[in-house]
């Protein structure tokens, strides 16, 4: 079984998270993405709507049979990837997972408790966002994990591949943001 991973605020969730998670399944040749939601993400100043309602949501966007959504992080008490990956990995031996972030994640992924232990854990797929795929490709984490990113024309190998592992998948670019559509609806 091969599953990605998909953390984030998704506040609110929109097409250009939908995009991402469909790249990634169609590109690696994934069984399911699982959508996990934060109850809190520790680099982001702001409080996120209720989770609940984002898991909604995220269902209604993301109601397609290979999508999963779960409240994994809230019902670990942690807002940190670290800990959920390692409770995947304890729970489900046999799954390989590959964590899942639009190429705006990547540019802040050094900020992350663990950042090199999740990388040496499972494999990431970058996915590129309009506003900072130069950044990411060029950012602390990038720099450091270069020698491991697998070519994009190899992405479907991606989950069997042993971390540390990545790729960076080129797609059309899809504008929407999460912080645009919060202005829009504060208006």
């Amino acid at each position: 079984m091969r599953v990605g991973l998909f953390g984030g605020s998704f506040d609110p969730p929109h097409a250009g998270h939908l995009h991402v998670a469909r790249t990634a399944l169609r590109r690696l040749g994934l069984h399911r993405v699982w959508w996990l939601p934060s109850p809190q993400n520790p680099l982001k100043p702001h409080a996120p709507g209720e989770l609940a309602e984002r898991m909604a949501a995220i269902g209604a966007l993301a109601a397609e049979p290979r999508m999963v959504v779960s409240d994994l992080e809230a019902r670990l008490g942690t807002n940190r990837t670290i800990d959920v990956v390692r409770h995947l990995q304890r729970r489900h031996p046999g799954v390989h997972f590959v964590w899942i972030m639009g190429a705006d994640a990547l540019a802040h992924f050094h900020r992350w408790k663990g950042w090199v232990e999740i990388a040496a854990r499972v494999p990431l797929c970058v996915v590129s966002r309009p506003e900072d795929s130069l950044s990411a490709r060029l950012s602390p984490a990038a720099r450091r994990l270069g020698s491991a990113r697998l070519a994009e024309t190899a992405a479907r190998r991606l989950p069997m591949q042993e971390p540390p592992c990545w790729t960076y998948l080129v797609e059309p670019l899809h504008p929407h943001a999460s912080s645009a559509l919060r202005h829009e609806t504060a208006d």
